[in-house]
């Protein structure tokens, strides 16, 4: 039995139409796959877009060394008034919390039984001179007689005995006249210093006693100057106080912040320092002198007090919100050449009038990041916009380890 063939023609057309069909899904497969990975190459050639951050130059400046302390403010002059004699207050002089000056009146206490015994003490002192007055004339007559012997020494010896008691009886009516008037004084309470008063303890009609026990009145305070109490460490005191004070003076420059306060707002001296360093704390109590003519500070006040160290010395500084923490490291970025982000270790030193003193790790003319830190790493490119480093006072400053 014989296959019938198809024509020669027919079998070509057949065989080309079939290779078409193949090539054309063979392209289409090719597309489908090569057409994303084309796509995802170019992107990847492209370079990456530059972070926008704010970057300020490293500041420049003379600083001085500090070492900050924290202590109380206290006042120069603190009085606890108390009455020195007993009676009824009759009158209060002054408001709650005012400001007083020297012998200005504070409370008054009944006068009258002190009035009654000066005049008591008045006239006995009167009595005690009309009395001397005759005993020494009785005396010169007897001295007369004694030249006439007309009088026996022993009469004589009386009347120069008598002459002399009623002199000492003056000078004791006299001193009991004093104490009698010293008394009445005491019923004006005056303000001993002047300053700021308390409120009153006592109002009127109260009756107060005298004695170990007598009752607070109120409390004053002067207000300037205004002492500064802290502790210094030892190596502190070698080496910024003690050569000074060895020296015969004890006017070391401090500054003074309040808990308020990121700075020091006002400037002292050392006034006074302990004679003895404390060994258990391996501190010395040291006593700071300020002007307080605004009667700002208040005794009690928690303070910063800031001692000043070595001579004025160059130095590069920079705002904290430049300065990152990396564990134990501190480190800044510092845009170099190409704008590309660096990482720098930086060594901090004390603050200066808000910026802190960078000790190493940077030169000045740099720049740092100050502003989009959370979105830039080291070696990316960033687009830098110049401004001011935050915080930043122009002059001489002295710094300290706040």
């Amino acid at each position: 039995m014989s296959t019938i063939q198809p024509p020669r023609t027919k079998r070509t057309l057949l065989s080309v139409a079939a290779a078409v069909v193949a090539t054309g899904a063979a392209i289409a497969v090719f597309h489908s796959h090569s057409g994303p990975t084309a796509v995802s190459t170019a992107a990847a050639a492209a370079p990456p877009a530059a972070t926008p951050v704010d970057v300020a130059k490293v500041v420049d400046r003379t600083v001085t060394d500090e070492q900050s302390y924290s202590g109380r403010l206290q006042a120069v002059d603190r009085v606890e008034l108390r009455p020195l004699v007993s009676g009824t207050i009759v009158a209060v002089h002054f408001r709650d919390g005012a400001m007083v000056k020297k012998g200005d009146p504070l409370f008054s206490i009944d006068p009258r039984p002190y009035a009654a015994e000066v005049a008591r003490a008045s006239a006995q002192l009167a009595a005690a001179q009309a009395q001397s007055s005759y005993a020494s004339a009785d005396a010169a007559r007897a001295q007369r007689l004694l030249n006439d012997n007309a009088i026996a020494k022993r009469d004589f010896d009386d009347k120069q005995s008598g002459s002399q008691a009623a002199q000492a009886n003056v000078k004791a009516a006299a001193a009991a006249l004093e104490a009698a008037r010293i008394n009445l004084g005491y019923t004006r309470i005056v303000a001993p210093v002047s300053g700021r008063v308390s409120r009153a303890e006592l109002t009127v009609g109260n009756v107060v006693a005298a004695g170990a026990n007598a009752p607070v009145l109120t409390r004053l305070v002067s207000v300037s100057p205004i002492y500064g109490e802290f502790d210094v460490d030892e190596q502190t005191y070698l080496r910024f106080i003690g050569k000074n004070a060895r020296r015969g003076g004890t006017s070391v420059p401090v500054r003074l912040g309040l808990a308020d306060e990121r700075g020091y707002s006002r400037s002292g001296v050392v006034d006074s320092i302990d004679n003895t360093l404390d060994t258990r704390s391996g501190t010395i109590r040291v006593r700071a002198r300020f002007d307080n003519t605004d009667g700002t500070l208040l005794p009690g006040l928690y303070a910063r007090i800031a001692v000043a160290g070595n001579q004025p010395h160059p130095a590069v500084l920079v705002s904290d919100a430049a300065i990152q923490t990396d564990q134990d490291k501190k480190f800044v970025m510092v845009v170099g050449s190409g704008d590309k982000a660096e990482y720098r270790i930086v060594k901090l030193g004390s603050e200066n009038d808000g910026l802190r003193v960078i000790t190493d790790g940077l030169k000045s003319g740099e720049r740092v990041v100050v502003n989009g830190l959370q979105r830039v790493r080291p070696n990316d490119r960033v687009a830098p916009n110049p401004v001011p480093m935050p915080n930043a006072q122009g002059g001489t400053g002295s710094a300290g380890n706040a």
